[in-house]
């Protein structure tokens, strides 16, 4: 699972959607039985994973070669609790989560290559 970068990406949409889920559970515990430790603790967490997918959103989505929309789309289904694993099953149902063989540059090799003739 982790040999590809749909595997990470896989891996970090369902841990930012676990920890949103733990942040609200919290939360209710939190507003309803007047425990907030575990929002303390959990939106770190949360705050962690949710950085995580968006790093993984702007790694995996040159090598997966997904058009601009859809990477504003992955970053803002990280924003609703659980809307990350949707997307990542709209993605994997649309093969956007597929390798895709091309001779054009990846985004980030367009960026490397503007930078090394800027220098």
């Amino acid at each position: 699972m982790l040999r590809t970068y749909a595997g990470w990406f896989r891996l970090v949409a369902i841990a930012e959607a676990c920890s949103w889920a733990g942040l609200l559970i919290a939360m209710g515990f939190k507003y309803g039985l007047g425990m907030p430790t575990g929002v303390t603790v959990l939106g770190w967490v949360h705050g962690l994973v949710f950085t995580g997918y968006v790093v993984t959103c702007l790694v995996v989505f040159s090598p997966l070669r997904w058009s601009f929309p859809v990477l504003v789309a992955s970053l803002v289904a990280s924003i609703p609790p659980l809307a990350s694993v949707a997307f990542e099953r709209w993605a994997n149902g649309r093969g956007l989560l597929t390798w895709q063989e091309s001779a054009e540059p990846t985004f980030w090799g367009r960026v490397a290559h503007v930078l090394r003739t800027l220098n």
